[in-house]
């Protein structure tokens, strides 16, 4: 072999051992693989010798691919007829195999969270897989479920709780793909491989080459409304012939963008709150008698029935979803079902909030802490270490109300997490389930009847999120023609961003605000409404002893009326205001105006086309000091403050002082805005 034959460059090298240039670069500089720079050349090259083993181990992976799986044909695995599984988990499992047995195509399951989907995953290879096992989680949190449960040898295995199996000797074991403590030996020798889409399909390209195309047989998908994003499609693509099946409670995206496969099981909602699985929830919207909203400089009054008309408009929703005094009343109805139910049981309920903004979930935090209640918000912007001392205070109990921007989603499993406050208005269906689910979670099991397995969702009319929660109903109950629909990609509602902070800092003195309602009730709704004859067929059809329904022992108008009286017995709550000292109140009105302080000296700095950390504030002799832009502007936002309130301190201000210079804020701003643009020679 001729020296030229001997060496590689970096592209014929990665088509040599079947990964991407990419990867090659990335081992060359951790050193797993270093290149060789030969005299009188600056380029990489590789020793053809020096690739051989790279080859080997992917000519053992795609040799093993044919091997590997044998555990799912040959265990003796007791799924359809085990009475220790959940009914989503055996009918599941029995619509899988009977889809297989005739097709190819991708499918979907869709499953409520609480149900068992963790279960789904562990038994659906037996009986239908012919080799191994790709599992695809979203993210770290389910990836961790997911493994506990597939571990022969850990507490949480699932085959061992459940009797699906009686039998380890030959597995089925299980590899992570968790970085570099995991290589490819380990998935040659177990049937399931569990990872997260980050790490099997990442820009680094670490993973995915090393797999032959027939490696898997079968991919699971966890939360499958995420596969129609291209890094999960280009999983699909490595494993053309592996049967695919995609789990997920909320089958369609807000981008509209279609999912892969068709619906071949839908266990409900509403069954699933019938036998206990999740808590059964009822929507509680704030309604007032009177409100008065400031359009345009002029404070109109607004009836009920003209606020259900104009909150088809989104200039209203985002004028209540800002309004302090709405908020307020949202952060107080929330607070009084969540006190009833702490005092039924004793059991320590809490709440989730969602808010449009970081800022947002600032104001609504002072707003729970000056009712009394413990509260801390989360959002994507805080360091990873306070984010998880946020979340273990709110597990301890030492949290009451946990504020989230766009967080807590998949996975995030808090069964005390009772009741659900929107304060933002949700326009796309997708999100505003993912965040209801995050109340469903039971505190006792199999136990539907039990007060502490009820869940409330509470906003404010003015936001429209009831058209979410007749949507979700709908979409929930109806036959498979309304879902397919939303599968292929319906999405009237448009992305899901109304309210939502976006990059630019934005004004918070909208034109469009409002300053005072008078509230007159709450509408409540039931999920389980006995008025729906869908619902009580869900009732008729549970079994209640061996061979025996709910159906065979009443009658569908007989179980209405018992149903009714004992809606009608409880007794209806009321809106009751929370009294606050003056002493808190003003402690959280001079809260809130510190927290937006940083947001409006952001605005300023975007209006003026300004770098937080650079100097030309400072340089402009306006006697801000030395600091970055950032800490000169506000000096400059704080000293205008000052000058509003006849020169006091912040700390010696009266509760009334420090609303009315959190009302004026950004106007305030606006003259620093304006002093530091006619100093610089700029426009804003």
């Amino acid at each position: 072999m001729s020296d030229e034959e001997e060496y590689l460059s970096v592209a014929e090298a990665a088509d040599y051992i079947g990964v991407s240039a990419q990867t090659l670069r990335r081992w060359d500089r951790d050193g797993r693989l270093p290149a060789i720079r030969r005299p009188g050349s600056s380029y990489r090259n590789y020793r053809r010798a020096d690739l051989e083993p790279y080859r080997l181990e992917y000519r053992r992976a795609a040799e093993a691919a044919t091997t590997g799986g044998e555990v799912f044909t040959t265990a003796s695995a007791n799924i359809e007829s085990n009475d220790q599984l959940r009914e989503p988990q055996r009918d599941s499992h029995r619509a899988v195999r009977e889809h297989f047995a005739e097709s190819d195509e991708p499918v979907i399951i869709v499953i409520p969270v609480g149900c068992g989907k963790t279960g789904i995953i562990a038994t659906l290879p037996f009986g239908i897989a012919q080799g191994r096992v790709l599992v695809i989680t979203p993210n770290l949190t389910i990836r961790k479920g997911v493994t506990d449960a597939l571990d022969i040898s850990g507490p949480e295995c699932f085959w061992t709780k459940t009797r699906v199996l009686s039998d380890f000797t030959a597995g089925p074991w299980m590899a992570v793909l968790d970085g570099p403590a995991a290589n490819i030996h380990d998935c040659i020798e177990s049937q399931f491989v569990v990872t997260n889409i980050q790490q099997l399909a990442s820009q680094a390209d670490r993973w995915l080459p090393q797999f032959p195309p027939d490696f898997f047989d079968m991919i699971l998908v966890d939360e499958g409304h995420h596969a129609a994003a291209d890094s999960w499609q280009k999983v699909f693509r490595r494993f053309p012939n592996a049967k695919v099946v995609s789990m997920t409670a909320t089958p369609f995206r807000a981008d509209a963008r279609p999912l892969q496969g068709s619906v071949i099981y839908k266990y409900p909602f509403a069954r699933a709150m019938v036998n206990g699985f999740i808590k059964n929830i009822q929507s509680r919207s704030i309604a007032p008698d009177e409100l008065y909203f400031t359009y345009r400089g002029d404070i109109r009054r607004h009836t009920l029935e003209e606020v259900l008309v104009l909150r088809e408009e989104q200039w209203f929703r985002r004028g209540v979803a800002l309004s302090p005094e709405c908020n307020r009343h949202i952060v107080e109805a929330s607070i009084q079902r969540c006190n009833a139910m702490r005092a039924e049981n004793g059991i320590q309920h809490q709440i989730i909030a969602a808010a449009c903004s970081i800022d947002h979930a600032r104001q609504i935090r002072t707003l729970y802490e000056q009712c009394g209640y413990r509260a801390a918000e989360i959002h994507s912007d805080m360091d990873p270490d306070e984010q998880d001392a946020v979340l273990e205070r709110l597990r301890r109990g030492q949290l009451d109300c946990i504020i989230q921007v766009q967080m807590l989603g998949e996975g995030f499993d808090h069964p005390r997490l009772s009741v659900a406050a929107i304060f933002r208005p949700f326009r796309s269906l997708a999100p505003y389930i993912q965040f209801v689910g995050r109340v469903m979670r039971v505190i006792i099991q199999d136990a539907p009847d039990n007060p502490d397995n009820r869940g409330y969702i509470v906003s404010h009319v003015g936001l429209n999120n009831e058209e979410r929660w007749d949507e979700f109903r709908e979409l929930d109950l109806e036959d498979q023609a309304l879902l397919q629909e939303w599968l292929r990609g319906r999405s009237s509602n448009g992305s899901d961003g109304e309210g939502e902070g976006g990059p630019r800092p934005r004004r918070f003195d909208t034109a469009e605000l409002v300053n005072n309602e008078i509230i007159g009730q709450f509408i409540d709704r039931e999920y389980l409404d006995p008025e729906d004859d869908r619902i009580l067929d869900e009732l008729l059809a549970k079994p209640v002893a061996a061979g025996l329904t709910v159906g065979d022992l009443v009658s569908r108008e007989q179980l209405r009326d018992q149903l009714r009286r004992r809606r009608d017995a409880a007794p209806a709550e009321v809106p009751t205001p929370i009294p606050v000292s003056p002493q808190r109140r003003r402690q959280a009105a001079r809260d809130r105006l510190a927290d937006r302080t940083g947001p409006v000296v952001n605005r300023v700095l975007t209006d003026l086309h300004l770098s937080r950390p650079g100097r030309d504030v400072a340089r402009a002799g306006l006697d801000a000091g030395g600091g970055s832009n950032v800490e000169a502007v506000t000096i400059l936002l704080n000293r205008e403050i000052r000058d509003f309130n006849d020169g006091k301190d912040r700390k010696d201000l009266t509760v009334e002082e420090a609303e009315a210079a959190f009302a004026n804020l950004d106007q305030l701003a606006d003259t620093v805005r304006d002093r530091i643009s006619t100093t610089l020679g700029r426009t804003s």
